[in-house]
C-alpha cells in the first residue's frame, strides 16, 4: 500500500507549467496524423523514389536509409524533421513538396505519439 500512495503522491507533485504549454502550443489545435492517415502516402509518394529499399537509382540517396515502414521513419525521425521539415528543407532535393503537406509532416513527427 505504502509504494502506491508515494507513487500517487509523486504524480501529484508535478508542474501545470508543462500541461499548459503542450494545451496551447502548435499541437493543442492540430490534427490527429498518424502513419494509417497521412505519414504511409507522404512518405511513399515524397521520399521512397530516392529512400524506397528496392530502388535502384537512389539519386544519391545513402544505401542505409530506408523509409518503407513507420518504424524507419521513426527511427531518424530528428533528421527526417531537420531535412524535409522546417523553414529551410533540403528533402527532396528538387522540392516539389506543397507546403501543406510539410507543414502536416512536421505536424505528424512533432505531436503525435512516437511510432504512430
Amino acid at each position: 500500500m505504502r509504494p502506491v500512495v508515494l507513487m500517487l503522491t509523486l504524480l501529484g507533485c508535478g508542474d501545470d507549467k508543462d500541461a499548459a504549454v503542450a494545451d496551447t502550443g502548435p499541437c493543442a489545435e492540430a490534427p490527429v496524423l498518424t502513419w494509417d492517415n497521412f505519414g504511409a502516402g507522404f512518405i511513399t509518394q515524397e521520399c521512397q523514389s530516392c529512400h524506397g529499399s528496392g530502388v535502384v537509382n537512389r539519386q544519391g540517396a545513402p544505401e542505409d536509409v530506408h523509409f518503407d515502414s513507420k518504424e524507419e521513419v521513426w527511427a531518424r525521425v530528428d533528421r527526417v524533421l531537420a531535412r524535409a521539415g522546417g523553414d529551410e528543407p533540403t528533402m527532396p532535393p528538387f522540392g516539389g513538396v506543397v507546403e501543406d503537406d510539410r507543414e502536416r509532416l512536421t505536424l505528424w513527427l512533432t505531436c503525435a505519439e512516437p511510432g504512430t
